[in-house]
């Protein structure tokens, strides 16, 4: 399975003072990571890759406590980088086995991979969406992207 998580709450980018990828998560961006952690901590998570966003870091850290999985940083994640995010996800479907990959990145990049997916055959079910502290589990299957599901709260039942 694939994660793609985006990042939780993290203020407003315009009420921030210095560089944008240096802006934390506040205390409901906390929670939200916290929330992510209880729902996946219980599975055989591989790796987890996040973008050079310090929200993007702070959202699946304590997954990666909990886990004892790396946390690595990761070019393609950032801002900007659907196309390559798209072929990381690509990539880590062709590598195949039962490993969870989790991807923590933007609200301008998960949909764009989305979008790249679906072309590919990637089935969604349910309803759709980007919200902050939301993820999208993506089945792999014949070492592709099969289905997808979104979870617009992990952790909270929802």
């Amino acid at each position: 399975m694939i994660l793609l998580v985006r990042h939780a709450s993290a203020g407003d980018r315009y009420r921030w003072w210095g560089d944008d990828a240096d802006r934390p998560l506040d205390d409901r961006g906390r929670e939200q990571a916290e929330a992510l952690a209880d729902a996946y901590a219980g599975l055989a998570v591989a790796s987890i890759l996040a973008s050079r966003a310090v929200r993007c870091q702070q959202t699946v850290g304590p997954l990666a406590h909990r886990t004892g999985a790396d946390l690595v940083v990761h070019p393609a994640l950032f801002e900007g980088g659907g196309a390559e995010a798209t072929e990381l996800v690509r990539d880590l479907a062709a590598a195949g086995g039962d490993a969870v990959h989790v991807l923590c990145s933007h609200a301008d990049v998960i949909p764009q991979v989305l979008r790249d997916l679906l072309l590919d055959g990637l089935h969604v079910t349910g309803p759709r969406g980007c919200a902050k502290g939301s993820a999208w589990e993506l089945t792999v299957e014949d070492g592709r992207p099969g289905s997808g599901r979104y979870v617009p709260r992990p952790g909270s039942g929802a």
